[in-house]
């Protein structure tokens, strides 16, 4: 017997596992018969619904058949069929729920004027001739469809269904309890995904499988990925849009499929009015219109441009859409225009101004808009635009999941709000991670939560490139945007679990819980596609081989447990990240250990030049697994070992015969550095609070995989004049007497925002503080190695007078300062 949908009544609670509350597949005469003795209770929409209500429909049918081997029946129209049912609309939009309310049969007063939110409940004889129902309605077209998906997720149907092969297990019968459950409205409004750098999977694979007509991502790659967002409780696409992808409005199938979905569709920040420059301006303009584009400059180009967008606003009138305003380059350069910044300001004021006129005249409603400031853009918006009060502004992470800044007190008051676009794939400096996902649940949380906390609300959209193999990462920003509260920092950790559990059943969660945490804590202190930029010492590098190695031995071993039905899905969502990063690992260090074997001479270069050569060759063979063999070559094209063809992806120069000789003839002295002592933060003996605040422990998080911060988020920070009230974490070490230096590593965040920073102070003995801000500059040298080893270091120098004990205490003065590890010289 599975749990009872009763006791999650009025509540969100996300699926334990397949088969969770509220369906069961025991038998009474209480529980509603969704599938039952090879008979399944039709579904039943009004025609006059969303479009999106029958989408749903239909994919829910086909996943009832999927768990029972017995499709359901839809019907059309306001007569039901004698007999138990399933009943599914909108309030206001479906007579046969205006019906069950006019009646007093279904209370929706929870339902009205609320967004996405929805209703499922067991409704005893709301109709003549119908003796019992199942009811899914929901207070406009998404909340009705993503209660549906939710139906479908907890009786075992993973969101990843398609896109990961995760088959639910088969069940001849399926009952719901009595009972109901209420969720909504999400925490964030508009909650999506970017697709971006699709050049190496998502394009190729789409144009070889789904739209070979065009060659492209069109839309019946599209109609997959609106399904998806549709069970992951999304609502919001920024189209694929690099070089080489034609414009989502190039297709007119293509918008027509998004509305179909009810999937509100907008532009990334370097497209503004939903115009893709790259190929509408800089490559079709002239396709378009008959003529070659002038220069992209609204200074000296603006009628042009203006008409250019105009007609992109009459085109999407009818659709749902939010819109970016505000210019940069064609693609993601900087804005061109005047030199000097108070122009380029003043230009970007009439630029935005004239788009929200444009708005006005082609909506009778006041429409969504949104102004990212990223990267260039960020330094005009500190430099003083004024943005229209309703206008949300999105603020951008650093591409590496760290957030640059946030809007402060006054910000916070903007009626449009802001809102987050946050990286789980990255092209660009100071190195790419395009081919695999590592950035934690955990860290995820910590950023985004964050966000949420100082107002950003309104939307939150997430970079996940190709879309494989961010899966896990992907569901979580997305589950945590629909309940933010339900993953915090401190328990985010266990998300995998839960994860896992779903995807793979109770039995093998824990265990591949395991593996996940370990594969997110090693990609912490070096993202695999990161390794050339970070030195590790031969010990660490030992350490690391290790670690990986045990994993990668545990996922192996492990796959032998799971069903057949998902093994494709447990190579596509486990083995296939931890193989490959484990590979790359080998592959980096056992070429450079072959190298330096080799200069001093000693024989066993040769075997880590082939021990590289090795892993180089299983990268390869896994990842030919993976498009060639998974689901009957399901995935061809859609996975690359080498995108963009970066260095790392290469074999390194290793030993070879001549480079052992000339060691051999002329070895180098190689003296060993010794380690030096690290305690991890969580590892205090001591620590001071104060009122209205802790000293949070968050697992999973930086590089000993538990970190200390001060949350609440947004509290006041401390200066050495108010020291003594400042929390404090304190650790014992021993010290002999004279000068020692002592590193403070942090996770590189940035100051909550403009004028915070990151500050702590440091002593030994109660000797003399010393402070130190690890807030740097993003982009800055300094930001680029710490972003690549997955830490920020302060460093100071302290005098103990007479050898032993030593009492080190770490003031934590600004908020957003996240501490994992001490290391003493």
């Amino acid at each position: 017997m599975l749990v009872g949908w009763l006791a999650l009544a009025g509540q969100w609670a996300y699926a334990q596992g397949p088969l969770t509350a509220p369906l069961t597949t025991a038998f009474t005469t209480q529980n509603f018969p969704l599938v039952h003795a090879h008979w399944a209770a039709p579904l039943c929409i009004d025609p006059r619904d969303a479009a999106v209500v029958r989408v749903a429909a239909e994919a829910f049918a086909g996943d009832v058949a999927l768990v029972t081997g017995v499709r359901p029946a839809l019907r059309e129209g306001v007569g039901v069929p004698a007999g138990p049912a399933v009943l599914i609309g909108t309030l206001g939009q479906s007579a046969l729920i205006d019906r069950l309310v006019a009646s007093g049969k279904l209370k929706t007063d929870h339902l009205r004027g609320q967004w996405e939110s929805f209703v499922i409940e067991v409704v005893e004889q709301p109709l003549p001739g119908v003796p019992r129902a199942l009811v899914i309605a929901g207070s406009d077209r998404r909340g009705t469809a993503f209660g549906v998906f939710e139906v479908a997720r907890r009786m075992g149907v993973s969101p990843w269904v398609w896109w990961a092969d995760v088959a639910p297990a088969h069940h001849a019968a399926l009952y719901v309890a009595p009972g109901r459950l209420a969720p909504g409205p999400p925490a964030v409004q508009y909650r999506g995904i970017f697709l971006n750098d699709e050049d190496w999977g998502l394009r190729p694979w789409a144009a070889r499988h789904l739209d070979k007509d065009v060659q492209d991502i069109g839309p019946n790659t599209y109609a997959h990925i609106f399904e998806l967002l549709l069970r992951l409780k999304a609502n919001y696409i920024w189209p694929a849009m690099h070089p080489g992808t034609k414009a989502f409005y190039h297709y007119p199938a293509d918008p027509v499929q998004a509305d179909r979905y009810a999937i509100v569709v907008g532009s990334s920040h370097c497209e503004p009015m939903l115009r893709n420059n790259v190929f509408e301006w800089a490559e079709n303009y002239a396709a378009e219109y008959g003529q070659k584009p002038g220069p992209w400059r609204y200074d000296l180009n603006g009628p042009q441009m203006y008409s250019y967008w105009e007609d992109r606003v009459k085109a999407a009138a009818t659709y749902e859409s939010v819109y970016t305003v505000g210019m940069r380059g064609i693609h993601d350069g900087s804005m061109p225009g005047p030199p000097s910044r108070p122009a380029k300001v003043h230009l970007l004021d009439s630029i935005i101004t004239d788009q929200r006129r444009l708005l006005g005249a082609y909506h009778q409603q006041p429409v969504p808009q949104i102004f990212c400031p990223y990267k260039e853009v960020l330094t005009l918006y500190q430099a003083g635009l004024k943005l229209p009060d309703d206008v949300t502004i999105v603020w951008a992470d650093d591409n590496h999941g760290y957030i640059r800044q946030l809007s402060d007190k006054e910000d916070q008051k903007r009626s449009g709000g802001s809102g987050v676009y946050y990286h789980l794939s990255y092209w660009g400096a100071p190195q790419d991670y395009l081919w695999l996902s590592s950035i934690s649940p955990a860290l995820v949380s910590y950023e985004l939560s964050k966000a949420y906390a100082l107002g950003a609300r309104r939307l939150w959209v997430v970079n996940v490139g190709d879309i494989k193999p961010a899966e896990l990462e992907t569901q979580f920003a997305l589950d945590l945007a629909w309940n933010v509260d339900r993953w915090t920092p401190a328990t985010a950790a266990d998300y995998p679990r839960r994860w896992a559990a779903a995807t793979f059943g109770p039995q093998l969660a824990p265990a591949i819980a395991g593996l996940k945490q370990e594969y997110y804590r090693l990609a912490q202190a070096a993202k695999p596609e990161h390794l050339l930029g970070v030195a590790f010492t031969e010990a660490e590098q030992d350490q690391r081989l290790a670690h990986y190695q045990k994993i990668a031995a545990a996922a192996e071993a492990l796959q032998k447990r799971v069903p057949t039905a998902l093994q494709a899905a447990y190579f596509e969502l486990v083995l296939y990240p931890i193989q490959g990063a484990r590979l790359l690992n080998e592959k980096v260090f056992y070429a450079a250990r072959s190298l330096s074997l080799a200069q001093r001479g000693q024989d066993e270069a040769l075997g880590y030049a082939q021990k590289a050569q090795a892993a180089h060759d299983q990268i390869q063979a896994l990842t030919r697994r993976y498009n060639d063999d998974l689901a009957g070559g399901k995935w061809a094209g859609m996975m690359s070992a080498h995108p963009r063809d970066q260095k790392i992806f290469e074999l390194p120069p290793v030993a070879t015969p001549v480079l052992l000789a000339a060691g051999k003839a002329a070895p180098v002295a190689q003296r060993a550095a010794p380690e030096p002592r690290r305690i991890a933060a969580a590892a205090f003996t001591n620590k001071q609070e104060i009122a209205g605040e802790k000293l949070a422990l968050l697992p999973g998080l930086g590089i000993e995989d538990q970190s200390l911060t001060r949350l609440p988020y947004d509290v006041p920070s401390f200066t050495v004049a108010n020291l003594a009230r400042a929390p404090y974490l304190e650790y014992k070490a021993e010290l002999s007497a004279g000068a020692h230096s002592i590193a403070v590593r942090c996770l590189p965040t940035f100051g909550l925002y403009a004028g915070r920073g990151l500050h702590y102070a440091l002593t030994v003995n109660d000797g003399p503080p010393q402070v130190v801000d690890v807030n740097v500059p993003a982009d800055s040298p300094q930001w680029k190695e710490n972003v690549l080893r997955g830490f920020s270091q302060g460093q100071t120098r302290h005098q103990v007078a007479a050898g032993g004990p030593a009492i080190i205490r770490v003031y934590l003065l600004d908020p957003g300062l996240v501490l994992t590890q001490l290391q003493l010289d």
